[in-house]
């Protein structure tokens, strides 16, 4: 891109990189040395409260997404888009009372994984580490483009150094302190996103006519407007589909239930569902708002920040450079410590055996985390696709993932079978429909199949599932307290 076409040069792009990117690693750093043991690098201790709790969730779901592919909704789909990326905070409503479940569950988990293991056994566990891994590998890899794309537009600071510099920077502070610096970190993004966004929606709406931008939208592009536009109904509950998947199989909001205190969990996501509910709603009204200020748009996905720089020169930029290398930090920095705690306590220590010590699982975790940043670069530096092509991708995988959870959770009958199934075959339909359909069909049909087969294999082949068996930390150290007991008795 060409540096004389930016709304900002590349020297303030720049700068305001080097600050960020040393303001995020020095409070890593100081939030980092509060672990200690390695429950306290992947689960801050267990000890995180009401006010962290509610600040981790909101900075965590205010994705580059929320920012930059609400307004690409609206302006591709219309009303409908604008509001259907706010549908994902019905994720965060229905995984509040979950979370309590999960805590009690198991007060001493630190995977969504680990559950399923413990839940439906090897077999269960496969397909959904599987889905586990490449969703985050996929939402890993979006954020780091969408970085990329953000201070090209904005800046003209080139594409592979920006993606480079935002996803270098939370790979360096997360490693070094693990949760708590996620934790610690996302509290102040929180507040500077929230901030951030309420400035720059009242800056634009002063400066936006309302009435021309609906007149615009009638007389050239009226599908836009209407409420049968079949392809946006379809978005909606595809995507709302699509963040149910995301929040309920996710480990990076079950690391957070397991971090919280007991009765946190339930008030902080409901709370922070509340606070994100109306963001992509204001984001999206940008993307609506485009053709009639006739700005021209060559990538969709970056026409969010377009509008606002557009409309408030230099200083919206700037407020939108913050306000989006805010949000692509916490939900970075959180998807590598969570994925990290996978591979340390879902495919390493397995393979080693179990019962790692605390020094090696952190050894572990620390060289997850720089692979994970190292793979997401490669891809990501391919630049392949837009932000919610390469995303929904895993959307058919996810939705997939609803049903077995909430059944695993909640119904004893529901059993192995059913949840292997159902995670294959939504997944493999989802994706046909990907690549036959459209992305904005993928979650819904997957999820849908998944549901259907999930049903009927528990229908006709049910279990009895003793829930009390979730709360021994380890399957072995399960087998371990059942043969003790076998042992008193006999001895007694």
């Amino acid at each position: 891109m060409n540096p004389s076409s930016t709304i900002i040069s590349p020297a303030t792009g720049y700068c305001l990189l080097a600050l960020f990117s040393g303001l995020w690693i020095y409070l890593g750093r100081q939030w980092g040395k509060r672990a200690k043991s390695y429950e306290d690098y992947a689960v801050a201790g267990r000890r995180v409260g009401l006010a962290l709790g509610t600040a981790t969730a909101v900075a965590t779901w205010i994705t580059s997404n929320t920012t930059m592919l609400a307004p690409q909704f609206a302006l591709q789909l219309g009303v409908w888009g604008a509001l259907a990326y706010s549908t994902a905070s019905f994720g965060l409503f229905a995984f509040a009372p979950m979370s309590g479940r999960i805590r009690d569950l198991m007060p001493d988990g630190f995977t969504a994984v680990e559950f399923v293991k413990r839940r439906y056994g090897k077999a269960g566990s496969v397909p959904f580490l599987f889905i586990s891994l490449f969703y985050a590998l996929t939402w890993l890899v979006s954020m780091s483009m969408a970085g990329g794309k953000l201070l090209e537009v904005l800046s003209g600071v080139p594409y592979i150094v920006g993606m480079s510099v935002v996803l270098g920077v939370c790979t360096i502070y997360t490693l070094i302190g693990g949760m708590y610096a996620v934790i610690g970190t996302d509290f102040i993004q929180s507040l500077v996103i929230l901030v951030g966004l309420i400035v720059a929606a009242v800056a634009v709406m002063l400066q936006v006519d309302f009435e021309t931008i609906h007149t615009h939208l009638l007389e050239e592009r009226p599908m836009l407007l209407s409420v049968f536009f079949p392809a946006a109904l379809m978005a909606l509950f595809n995507n709302m589909l699509f963040g149910f998947g995301e929040i309920f199989h996710s480990n990076v909001w079950w690391s957070r239930a397991f971090a919280m205190r007991d009765g946190v969990g339930p008030k902080a996501y409901a709370l922070g569902g509340l606070i994100w509910l109306p963001v992509p709603i204001v984001a999206g009204f940008l993307g609506l708002a485009a053709p009639a200020l006739g700005i021209g748009v060559s990538h969709p996905d970056t026409v969010g920040p377009m509008v606002a720089s557009s409309l408030l020169g230099v200083g919206g930029a700037v407020l939108v450079f913050v306000v989006v290398f805010c949000s692509l930090a916490s939900s970075i920095d959180s998807l590598l410590a969570a994925t990290s705690d996978l591979i340390v306590n879902d495919v390493f220590e397995p393979l080693r055996g179990g019962n790692l010590r605390d020094r090696t699982k952190r050894r572990v975790g620390a060289f997850s985390i720089v692979s994970l940043g190292c793979l997401a670069w490669c891809v990501a530096s391919l630049n392949i696709g837009s932000l919610a092509t390469v995303l929904f991708f895993a959307g058919p995988m996810v939705g997939s993932c609803i049903w077995p959870i909430v059944g695993g959770l909640y119904f004893r009958r529901c059993g192995s079978l059913a949840a292997c199934l159902s995670m294959i075959l939504g997944s493999v339909t989802g994706l046909i429909a990907y690549f036959a359909i459209g992305w904005f069909t993928a979650s819904l049909i997957g999820a849908t199949v998944s549901g259907i087969v999930f049903g009927v294999v528990t229908w006709v082949n049910p279990t009895r599932f003793d829930f009390q068996l979730l709360r021994a930390q380890k399957p072995e150290q399960r087998d371990l307290s059942q043969t003790n007991k076998l042992t008193d008795g006999v001895i007694h």
